[in-house]
C-alpha cells in the first residue's frame, strides 16, 4: 500500500477540536511508538484563519487582518483526510519535533516559530488554498 501521509501533505483534520480545519504533515510515524501505538502524524495547521483583505484598507488594518493563530498536534490516521495539495515546509521540519510536546514553553517556542513561517508563507501569496477556510 502507498504512503499517502508524507511530509508537506496538506489533510484536513477529521474529529476533535480543530475538525474542518487544515493541516500540513510534519512527520509520519506509521509504526507509532510507545507511547502512542497507532500510526500517527506530527501536524501544524491554523485554527483562526486570516481575514479577507480589500484594497482599500490601509497598511495597518492589513496587517491585523493578515494574522494567522496555528496549532501543533498529534493527530491519528484516522482521523485525517488527505488533499492532492502539498506544502514546502523548509523551516517547519526543524520546529517541531516529537520532544516538543514534553513541555509547555517549548510548544509555545515552536507555534511562535510556525505562526511565523506561516504568516511569511501567506503573505508572499503562495498556498493560498491552504490560507483559506473550508466552507460547509
Amino acid at each position: 500500500m502507498p504512503k499517502i501521509y508524507k511530509p508537506g501533505k496538506v489533510a484536513i483534520v477529521l474529529q476533535g477540536r480543530q475538525a474542518g480545519k487544515k493541516v500540513v504533515i510534519i512527520k509520519q510515524l506509521d509504526d507509532g511508538t510507545k507511547e502512542r501505538k497507532y500510526p500517527h502524524a506530527l501536524v501544524a495547521g491554523i485554527e483562526r484563519y486570516p481575514k479577507k483583505v480589500t484594497k482599500r484598507m490601509g497598511g495597518k488594518t492589513v496587517a491585523k487582518r493578515s494574522k494567522v493563530k496555528p496549532f501543533i498536534k498529534v493527530v491519528n490516521y484516522t482521523h485525517l483526510f488527505p488533499t492532492r495539495y502539498q506544502f514546502e515546509l523548509e523551516g517547519l521540519k526543524g520546529s517541531v519535533e516529537n520532544e516538543t510536546f514534553k513541555e509547555p514553553t517549548s510548544r509555545e517556542n515552536s507555534k511562535k516559530n510556525v505562526k511565523k513561517l506561516l504568516e511569511e508563507r501567506y503573505t508572499s501569496g503562495k498556498n493560498r488554498w491552504f490560507f483559506t477556510p473550508l466552507r460547509f
